[in-house]
């Protein structure tokens, strides 16, 4: 198994496709593409999130509190297959700084834990600290799959500065139903083709050449949760349903 730690602030943008390629022309200036995404190509990534029977986890997110936390599996093939990796993370903010840690293993291995409590093996001192973790995280929450978030992306990285990163996620698919990585990525669309979802995660101040472009290309930060965009349209359909009307998101 596998464990990375982030620590960092993640301040997002919903953009236009005007806006989107104005800054695409500035950016590759100054940034380089993640491997996965030289010559314009994008990745794949496929979440499933836990959270408890009457969707505490989420609801308490929206709310802004100083502090909020989360559990979700994370998988980069669709569908996954028993033996691919996927990741357990826990991903927490307080104050603004957003932490995640994660730990990888066997898709088959992730289902087994997440309902049966039993861990994989490991001998990695820094893999059992996280998997304590997320036991303490199960322990106060009484969690089960509650959401399907996938979506494709485009990252890049500063040319100066490997800790700057900043994303464009597309195709943000929803569905609370066939909650398991080893179905097929589909569902509803939470936001509109012509739009692109961006992410400026940064450790320090955002370099000078990006705020310059976000006031020219008049970009402005926006709060967005996708696992809340897609709470908030589910929580409205229900409310919907119960008048009796038809609505579509």
């Amino acid at each position: 198994m596998a464990i990375k730690t982030f620590k960092r602030k993640e301040i997002k943008f919903l953009l236009n496709m005007e806006q989107y390629k104005g800054l695409m022309k500035v950016l590759v200036n100054y940034m380089d593409p993640d491997e996965y995404c030289v010559g314009g190509k994008e990745y794949g990534i496929y979440n499933i999130y836990y959270d408890t029977d009457d969707s505490f986890l989420i609801r308490e997110s929206l709310s802004k509190p100083y502090y909020k936390e989360k559990l979700r599996i994370r998988s980069y093939f669709s569908p996954a297959k028993d033996d691919d990796k996927v990741f357990i993370e826990i991903k927490k903010k307080i104050g603004g700084i957003v932490t995640k840690r994660r730990v990888s293993m066997t898709k088959k291995e992730a289902d087994i834990y997440m309902k049966c409590g039993i861990r994989p093996r490991t001998e990695k001192y820094m893999d059992e600290q996280v998997l304590n973790e997320i036991d303490v995280f199960k322990k106060n929450y009484t969690i089960k799959p509650a959401q399907y978030i996938s979506y494709q992306r485009m990252a890049f990285f500063g040319k100066d500065d490997k800790d700057f990163r900043l994303t464009f996620d597309r195709n943000i698919t929803d569905r609370r139903y066939d909650l398991s990585l080893g179905k097929e990525s589909y569902g509803r669309q939470i936001i509109r083709p012509d739009q692109r979802l961006m992410e400026i995660k940064i450790s320090d101040s955002m370099p000078l050449w990006l705020s310059k472009a976000l006031s020219e290309l008049n970009i402005y930060k926006t709060s967005f949760s996708k696992y809340g965009k897609a709470y908030k349209n589910f929580v409205r359909e229900q409310a919907d349903e119960s008048k009796g009307v038809s609505i579509y998101a």
